[in-house]
């Protein structure tokens, strides 16, 4: 019986979501359609950085821009874009999207913030 081949053809989009995760140990990037279905995606360890070097802005520049350029050559013209996280990787996202040629319509920090903190410990019996 013979496998079926894969339909390996590009998706078209004009418009899609960019969602940038920068911790401190890594920076991860995902191009996903207007329906949240994931099309491209890059970290820094993907681009070919090890160790604490995956933690620097210069590795995660390449991971963005190696996700840019795939939706560029899907067709993408605009995006919306969500950031979360405390790592180096915020302002160089931010540097590689405004020189990468597509229109950004929303920016938006989507970093979970605490908001009353986790329940305290028992207090110790004297």
């Amino acid at each position: 019986m013979p496998q079926a081949q894969k339909d390996t053809k590009i998706k078209q989009l004009t418009a899609g979501c960019v969602y940038i995760i920068a911790t401190f140990n890594n920076t991860i990037a995902t191009v996903t359609d207007n329906s949240g279905n994931a099309l491209f995606s890059a970290s820094t360890g993907m681009v070919g950085f090890k160790g604490s070097r995956k933690s620097t802005p210069y590795a995660a520049t390449m991971a963005i821009d190696k996700v840019l350029q795939s939706a560029k050559q899907a067709g993408m013209k605009q995006a919306r874009v969500y950031i979360k996280g405390p790592g180096v990787g915020r302002d160089a996202a931010l540097r590689v999207l405004r020189s990468s040629g597509i229109r950004v319509t929303l920016l938006a920090d989507i970093t979970p913030i605490p908001h009353n903190g986790c329940r305290p410990k028992k207090r110790r019996r004297a």
